[in-house]
């Protein structure tokens, strides 16, 4: 249940993680507050704030307020998981001080599994191009807390992860999507029920004059809050809602099914705030993915390169492999728990699967028997695969996607770096057709 009350100033806090949600909670607070940092990595805190850090050996010896902790931290696997356990009630998150110090200010949350940095990004383009002053944060790569100049006219755009949700304890937003459910982070949240139970928490934790945000034919997700005590208004959207949009719209972003999705979230939204049609069309037609997702590098008559790069799991994946015909598909890294390969068998012929990295086994077992299957080590080993079959089948256009399905920590450091290598391969080896 949520608290009512968070006093942030005159009080003792413990940071703990100094990633880019540390530093930006640990500036916005240090003023009128006593601050001390811990992280398990002493190389994320530099000199300038040596002095505030603190060793494990003296947690205790400190009676603290309120712990930040950073969404990365799971406090059942971390050094000092039996100090939190013993302080689960003091902890908090930068969005938790956010929602306090910005209390009157308009707050768009979006979360699900897939889609979320589309969607924010699409409603912030959106409003900006109708004048408001509309800031994009959270997950997305800004922290909140960092913003500067807000007026009471000020709408935050949030994407935010169930990282983020799970620790908050204070947070709420007037507008609430939840964009999809698919299994992910299993690792961390153990099963689905309670992933699917840390994303309900956004709505459950909304007024009664919230608006909750989800699709009409989302039968889980609608079954699920059925059963919850939801104060806040729920709206239940239908691809009806932007019939009248699609002949207005040549942006190649919007061909397949996930982003059209995306766009009636954005759609919805910027109608509660009176945006006009022509502005949202303006805004679409336009509109420039984010880097590595669906983003088309190479577009001709005889190819087109997508760069997925952000696809870490099947669900991601599954409408391009629906959309495009004569498919190269690249994958491959970790496999996450609870995945499933959710593909109707029709689809099949159309692709040709390239498996790289230490899960390799594990994919090319799955999907053997379904689809035209090689494996390799790396991804350049992938990609020289598929030059080597483009020449032998270039009889009609091809379409290569990097979409791994699956996440990088094996061979990379994140999802843009396995991005940018990609982009760097395509250069490297010649796709001339």
């Amino acid at each position: 249940k949520i608290k009512i009350m968070l006093i942030i100033n005159n009080k003792t806090f413990l940071i703990y993680g100094f990633g880019l949600s540390g530093k930006s909670s640990f500036d916005f607070l240090i003023k009128n507050n006593k601050i001390k940092i811990f992280d398990d990595s002493k190389k994320n805190i530099s000199k300038k704030f040596k002095k505030y850090s603190i060793s494990k050996s003296i947690l205790n010896n400190i009676i603290f307020d309120y712990i930040i902790i950073s969404p990365g931290i799971d406090i059942n696997n971390c050094s000092i998981k039996n100090f939190l356990n013993q302080n689960k009630n003091k902890i908090i998150t930068e969005l938790d001080i956010f929602y306090v110090a910005y209390a009157n200010n308009k707050k768009i949350a979006v979360t699900g599994t897939n889609g979320k940095s589309t969607t924010c990004k699409l409603i912030y383009e959106i409003l900006k191009k109708s004048k408001k002053d509309v800031r994009l944060v959270g997950n997305i790569g800004f922290p909140a807390l960092s913003e500067k100049k807000i007026s009471n006219k000020t709408i935050f755009v949030i994407e935010i992860s169930s990282y983020q949700i799970e620790y908050s304890n204070y947070f709420k937003a007037d507008i609430s999507i939840l964009l999809n459910l698919s299994p992910d982070h299993l690792e961390r949240h153990r099963n689905f029920k309670s992933y699917t139970s840390v994303k309900l928490k956004l709505f459950q934790n909304q007024t009664s004059k919230g608006i909750s945000i989800i699709k009409k034919n989302d039968n889980y997700i609608g079954t699920k809050l059925k059963k919850l005590k939801v104060n806040s208004k729920i709206l239940k959207l239908s691809k009806n809602e932007i019939k009248y949009l699609i002949g207005k719209i040549n942006n190649k972003t919007f061909k397949d099914e996930d982003n059209l999705d995306n766009l009636l979230f954005a759609h919805r939204v910027v109608k509660i705030f009176k945006v006009k049609t022509k502005t949202i069309v303006d805004v679409i037609n336009y509109f420039k993915p984010l880097p590595y997702r669906r983003q088309i590098i190479l577009n001709n008559e005889k190819l087109t390169i997508i760069n997925d790069s952000k696809s870490t799991s099947f669900s991601s994946t599954i409408n391009l492999l629906k959309t495009y015909k004569n498919i190269y598909w690249i994958m491959g890294g970790l496999k996450k728990k609870g995945d499933i390969f959710n593909l109707h068998k029709k689809y099949y012929k159309n692709i040709n699967v390239y498996i790289y990295g230490s899960d390799r086994k594990i994919f090319y077992n799955l999907l053997r028997n379904k689809i035209k299957t090689k494996t390799s080590v790396t991804l350049e080993q992938s990609l020289k695969n598929v030059q080597l079959d483009l020449k032998k089948n270039n009889q009609k256009k091809a379409n290569i996607i990097f979409s791994p399905a699956a996440a990088s920590f094996d061979q990379f450091k994140n999802f843009q770096n396995r991005g940018e290598k990609f982009n760097f391969l395509i250069n490297k080896i010649n796709f001339d057709l």
